[in-house]
């Protein structure tokens, strides 16, 4: 009998009211989800058995799923009929449906993809390709009226281009607009947890990995210019700007002010110690201090992207108001900036805010130094070191998006601010700074790489993962010490 493989086990196993699917083709997404329609339908009503709607634009693969859906009973010895072809008939149009019958009384059933196919209908309900559906919105509001009788909603797609409603209902979900499960399968990632041994062993072939790489070369060149959104998830015409500039204008604030240090000297860096502690004591406690003596008394967070003879380093400290929103107070920016006076700069600040519950640090390349220090002075439960990578990136920045767009979030009213959140592009589908994406600070001092758009979401970042409000606790005695640990960010 044939076995499931990981992603598809961790896509039947996950029970949420609404889930999502953003997959490539050709990965076996619609069989095994039938798999699991055949084994729901064929319990009782008490054992949580309930039937399943199948519904898309294509009367092929509706009649494919409820197949594969009465194979599986065979496999899994369910007591079902064969599948059932039924004409409905209609004054402008005759329409087909699919299903199978179970012993239980329940149904999994092929329907058309139009909305009104779901009325007074109880259970599950599926829509395949979802991006390529018409009006998926009018579709998945009818869906969800199902939930309220225990039934769930699964969405499963390739993408068809950005400006899809599939894809808009994805880019929601990793916002945190939509309560949304989301599972995301590329190719790479179905080979990696056993595609090919799975296609091998159904046809009876031997494995190599030679093999599994010439069948992964033929899939992609067969899918030639489509390959990025038919196997990889990448929507179609993505590129360019990922925020808009009314949308970061929108949020900034004249009173947000940028501190910006730089070397007195030259040869600052070569000063002895305790002078360089000294000159940045001095300047943090004129420049900064007077900004975090004014600070109110609520959750603070910071983010921190780091840089030290090209780029710069900047420190975007947040804070959480008590109506949600986030607070920017000021953001510091390091040129040039020794490694020792940057951990000194980061710490003065760092402690200082009221309420530090959070911090987030970029720890590529030399910022893993920075990072590690900080996890060793406030924590490694409210320190996280970030290295950038896809996932992370898409999972950060639309929450990032959404923030701005939704104008809960501040920023400085700030010319090299705004180019540096210029500088996020989409590339093939994942929002980031490029590595060619630097910009001139527009008085001169040097080069930029997006680097208070990055220390904001990193920021953001770490307001998200440290909430203090989602955690449960108790008070307990203590030593100050672990007082202090325990009531940190209250």
């Amino acid at each position: 009998m044939a076995k499931l493989l990981p992603y598809q086990k961790r896509w039947i196993n996950d029970k949420s009211p609404v889930k999502v699917w953003l997959k490539s083709r050709r990965i076996g997404a619609s069989w095994c989800d039938a798999a699991d329609s055949a084994l729901i339908a064929s319990k009782s009503k008490e054992e949580g058995g309930m039937s399943t709607y199948y519904l898309s634009y294509n009367k092929d693969m509706t009649k494919q799923y409820v197949s594969d859906t009465a194979d599986w009973a065979k496999k899994y010895n369910l007591i079902a009929g064969e599948m059932e072809e039924i004409v409905l008939e209609d004054e402008e149009k005759d329409v087909t449906i699919f299903q199978v019958r179970f012993a239980s009384g329940f149904v999994v059933q092929g329907l058309s993809s139009n909305p009104s196919n779901l009325r007074s209908k109880q259970g599950r309900v599926r829509v395949d390709e979802a991006a390529f559906v018409e009006d998926l919105r009018a579709l998945l509001k009818a869906a969800l009226a199902l939930i309220m009788w225990g039934g769930d909603v699964a969405l499963i797609s390739s993408h068809n281009g950005e400006d899809s409603e599939f894809n808009e209902v994805v880019e929601e979900i990793l916002a945190g607009k939509l309560n949304y499960s989301l599972h995301r399968t590329t190719l790479d990632d179905a080979l990696g947890e056993g595609l090919y041994h799975a296609i091998c062993q159904a046809k009876k072939q031997a494995w190599s990995p030679e093999a599994e790489a010439a069948w992964r070369e033929s899939l992609v060149a067969d899918y030639g210019d489509g390959a990025d959104e038919e196997l990889f998830c990448i929507p179609a015409k993505s590129g360019g700007a990922y925020l808009v500039r009314t949308v970061i204008e929108g949020c900034m604030e004249k009173s947000v002010p940028v501190l910006r240090w730089e070397p007195p000297a030259k040869d600052f860096v070569d000063w002895p110690d305790a002078k360089r502690q000294s000159e940045m004591q001095d300047w943090l406690e004129e420049h900064v201090g007077p900004w975090l003596a004014t600070l109110a008394d609520w959750p603070s967070y910071f983010g921190e992207d780091f840089g030290r003879l090209i780029d710069l380093t900047c420190i975007w400290p947040l804070q959480r108001k008590p109506d949600l929103t986030y607070h920017t107070p000021f953001i510091l920016e390091l040129r040039d900036c020794p490694f020792t006076q940057q951990e000194q700069a980061l710490f003065y600040i760092g402690e200082r805010l009221p309420r530090l519950s959070g911090g987030a640090l970029d720890k590529g390349g030399n910022g893993a130094f920075l990072a590690e220090r900080a996890r060793q002075k406030f924590g490694p439960d409210i320190i996280d070191e970030v290295t950038f990578h896809e996932a992370w990136n898409l999972e950060n920045w639309p929450p990032a998006k959404s923030a701005l767009e939704d104008r809960t979030a501040t920023l400085p009213q700030n010319d090299d601010v705004l180019d540096d959140f210029k500088a996020v592009k989409k590339v093939k589908g994942i929002p980031k700074v490029p590595r060619d994406a630097r910009t001139k600070d527009r008085k001169d001092k040097g080069k930029r790489h997006g680097d208070s758009a990055i220390a904001f979401v990193l920021a953001l970042s770490a307001a998200r993962k440290f909430d203090p409000s989602d955690e449960e606790w108790d008070f307990c005695t203590g030593g100050a010490s672990a007082a202090n640990g325990i009531m940190r960010g209250y």
